[in-house]
């Protein structure tokens, strides 16, 4: 499956934010192998940090070592393919770049995509994990 960055955030600080069927989706899918996360989430944390819009419970550079340490996270580069597939994704799906890169990920990548994201959880690009 692939994460979008609230879905890492709120795994990660063990959030009431991720739904227990989402919760639950996320530990039989950690349990066949690590989960994907798009490496433009890590460009949206870093931003939102930035900005003050999201705090982490340690400095963000000790936070994304961290990250890049667990066996339950693989990241995704933004490849030439998805990066075209992305800017392919009709305006009306969603308008927020990182948001339509997410979503071209989990659907080059051919997995689900875990969000709470109406917009993209409307979207028939992709399955979705929960």
């Amino acid at each position: 499956m692939v994460l979008d960055t609230h879905v890492l955030l709120w795994w990660l600080s063990a959030s009431a934010n991720l739904p227990a069927r989402a919760r639950k989706a996320l530990g039989a899918a950690i349990a066949r192998g690590p989960v994907t996360l798009s490496a433009i989430s890590i460009f949206e944390i870093a931003t939102g940090v930035r900005r003050g819009r999201i705090e982490l419970r340690q400095p963000l550079e000790d936070w994304f070592r961290d990250l890049v340490r667990l066996p339950e996270i693989h990241i995704a580069p933004v490849s030439a393919v998805i990066a075209a597939h992305a800017a392919g994704v009709d305006e009306n799906v969603h308008g927020d770049p990182a948001d339509r890169i997410i979503l071209a990920t989990a659907s080059v990548l051919c997995l689900p995509l875990a969000t709470a994201d109406e917009k993209l959880r409307s979207s028939k690009l992709t399955s979705l994990a929960w």
